[in-house]
Order: C-alpha cells, then structure tokens, then sequence
C-alpha cells in the first residue's frame, strides 16, 4: 500500500515538475519574444512612414497584448483548463470592468489622441497642469519630459478631458515681452530703441513685422509691449536675447528704469 502511494507521489511530482519546467521555458521564450517584438516596432526602418506617435501606442498595445496570450498559454501549460479559465474570467467581467474602469477610459483617451491628433511625439505642450515635451504615447499613458529633465506620466483620460496647448503645432510663434520706462524719458525714443534691438536679431522674422506701442502707463512708469515673430525652434533664444539687449540699450542711452516707490505725506496739525 505505501509502495503504491510513493508510486502515486511520484508520478505526480515528475507530471506537476514537467508542466512547471515547460511553463518556465515558455515564460522566457514568452517574455524574449515581447522584447522583440517591442523593440522591432519601435525602431525598426521598415515602419519609418509611421508617425513616432503611432508607433509608440502600437508599441505598448502589441506587448499588453503578448502579456494577455502569454498568461493565457502558461495556464493552459500548467494545466488550468481554458475554458474553465474562460468562464471565471467571465463571471467576474463586470468586477474586472469596474476594476479596469479608469484604465479603459485612458485607453479609449489614447485612440483619442492619435485619432485626432492634438499633439504627437517631439511636440511641447501644456496640459493637465503640466508641460513639457512629449517623449512617448502609450496605451494609458503619455510621457513628458520637462525642460529641467523630469519624466511626468499623465493618464491619456486626463489629457483628453483638459485643455491643451501645444506649442509646437504652428512653425511660427510670436514674442511677447515688456518693458518699463521712468515718466521722464521721451516714449518716441524709447520704442524706436526697443524696436532696433527687436528687429535687428537674426533669428526675429521681417514679417509679420514687429510690434513696439505703450501698453500701460503704471504706479511708477510707463509700460512698452514689444511684439516680434520667430520660428518655433528659436522662440527661447529671440526672447531671452531681446530682454538682454533692450536692458543694454537702456543703459547706453540712458533710459531710466524706474523702481517701485511710496510717498508719504505727513500733515501737522
């Protein structure tokens, strides 16, 4: 009788290992392939027409769907039976649907995006409280990645749900910056200046011409909006080198900045 037990024990093992061993190759066969197939979308030359934006979602959509078939094959390796597997998975679809609620909104925010496109890979934009540039597109989430090189991950739900500025849609964009004259100086003088550093940066565009009015006259002085237009890519570099220049000028030419002031009378009685 104990022989016929240990028989029992034994066979079992040698079955139950053997299902354990095969699942364990087909795990590292499974999770190479994912790699592959992963890396293949998303640098392989023959998909170069793709947009980055496409390619980034089909990326994370091929290897949440490899993981989903892999699960599903070591179950039926292990010896699960699969329609068994089936039909647990199906009664308990609508605890699943709930649990997965947030995660399918994000998923249908990121058929969203590529379908109409308010912003793809390589693009700055603002949204959802946060900005930067755009790095990646996955089935849930987007990636952002900050001027100062944090990484920010949003739910596509939100984005889709915000409003979203996108920086880099247009090849132009306009320089808006402002200065501030003391009362004294001659406001023809001071504009013709701010003009002359506007106008004379290589990288300002003749056209739509420049723009330099009085915009405020304030507590303590007068206010000039300077307006120019550059190229996307050089937006930084023309505003910056603007602000730089006009302080200059100021300072050659003598225009006074004025500086924030209270003044107080004392009556005696």
């Amino acid at each position: 009788m104990l022989e016929k037990i240990l028989d029992w024990l034994f066979e079992l093992a040698t079955s139950f290992g053997l299902k354990i061993l095969i699942g364990i190759l087909v795990l590292v066969v499974g999770l190479f392939i994912i790699k592959i197939v992963k890396k293949f979308i998303k640098t392989s030359k023959k998909l170069d027409k793709l947009d980055l934006s496409i390619r980034s979602f089909l990326a994370s959509f091929a290897t949440i769907t490899l993981y989903i078939l892999l699960f599903i094959t070591l179950a039926m390796v292990v010896g699960i039976p699969v329609t068994s597997f089936l039909t647990v998975l199906a009664s308990c679809g609508v605890a699943i649907g709930l649990a997965l609620q947030g995660a399918l909104s994000n998923f249908a925010g990121g058929l969203m995006i590529l379908l109409f496109k308010p912003f793809k890979v390589g693009d700055y934009i603002e949204a959802a409280g946060e900005a930067g540039t755009v790095s990646e597109i996955t089935v849930v989430y987007t990636v952002l990645l900050t001027p100062d090189n944090k990484q920010i991950t949003i739910p596509n739900g939100s984005i889709t749900n915000a409003v979203i500025e996108n920086y880099s849609a247009k090849d132009i964009r306009r320089v808006d910056t402002t200065f501030v004259a003391d009362y004294s100086c001659d406001s023809e003088k001071v504009k013709e200046i701010i003009m002359k550093v506007v106008t004379s940066h290589k990288k300002a565009l003749k056209t739509p011409e420049a723009f330099v009015r009085v915009s405020k006259c304030a507590d303590s002085g007068v206010e000039y909006t300077a307006r120019v237009w550059s190229n996307t890519a050089d937006y930084w570099d023309v505003y910056f080198d603007v602000i730089e220049g006009v302080k200059k000028a100021f300072e050659e030419n003598d225009i006074k900045v004025p500086y924030p002031q209270m003044e107080v009378k004392i009556k005696e009685k």
